[in-house]
């Protein structure tokens, strides 16, 4: 009778994401008429831990999505932009017949980020890892990016301070972002002065890295919510139903 009671407010708590309600009320004793009579109705715990795995999925593949060979410079919705500012520097030195050390300035900034993102991996795994039962069933009753939300705030910061220096070491090693530190180091104060904006590059593509890695994982949180049945592991076939 509890777990009864516990099923219905768990699925009359859930808000109108129909996939996610459907295989809770499935699985946790909701009458599939496919579901072997003699199964075990799953626990609170169990369907966590399905939803966990399913997160490490998602999680894993946008990292691989990114940290891979032009993952971001051919991507468009993660390549990373020249930071504002030198964009108009940018455009002068391409009239100017400079187009080519231009585009590889960009080109390094999204090289810098594909190298360190591959870095995440391990700090997002374990975010998931330590996600409580009552972590993993406030996302699946939260907002469509509910899962995306938990891992900036649990691993944002540690994140970031992963990614730093794996940015700094790749944009030390290429000339043209040496050139433009050193020019910046000399400049930046009378460029500050005169108004312009002086970005860091390492912060910036840092920042816009883990940018890009959040927007991926939300996509893959998307898929996760309006697909439950993308199933890779046991417990997820067992949490999601077999195909």
């Amino acid at each position: 009778m509890r777990k009864a009671l516990f099923v219905i407010a768990l699925i009359v708590c859930l808000p109108a994401h129909a996939g996610w309600a459907d295989w809770l009320n499935d699985l946790l004793g909701g009458g599939s008429e496919d579901a072997p009579s003699a199964a075990a109705p799953l626990t609170a715990e169990t369907a966590a831990k399905g939803i966990r795995e399913a997160l490490a999925e998602g999680t894993r593949t946008a990292v691989n999505t990114l940290g891979r060979a032009n993952g971001f410079w051919e991507n468009d919705q993660a390549r990373i932009p020249l930071p504002r500012g030198i964009e108009r520097l940018g455009e002068t030195l391409t009239k100017l017949g400079a187009g080519d050390m231009v585009d590889e300035f960009h080109l390094t900034l999204n090289r810098a980020a594909e190298k360190a993102v591959p870095e995440a991996a391990d700090l997002l795994a374990n975010a998931v890892r330590e996600m409580s039962v009552a972590d993993a069933l406030n996302i699946v009753q939260g907002a469509d990016d509910a899962a995306t939300e938990y891992f900036r705030a649990n691993a944002g910061d540690a994140l970031y301070q992963k990614l730093h220096p794996l940015v700094v070491d790749a944009t030390g090693k290429v000339g043209v972002t040496q050139d433009y530190k050193a020019l910046v180091k000399k400049a930046g104060p009378l460029m500050a002065m005169a108004g312009q904006d002086v970005p860091d590059l390492d912060d910036y593509i840092t920042s816009q890295a883990l940018n890009a890695l959040f927007t991926e994982i939300a996509a893959e949180e998307k898929r996760i919510r309006e697909n439950p049945a993308q199933r890779t592991t046991e417990i997820l076939r067992q949490v999601f139903g077999s195909s």
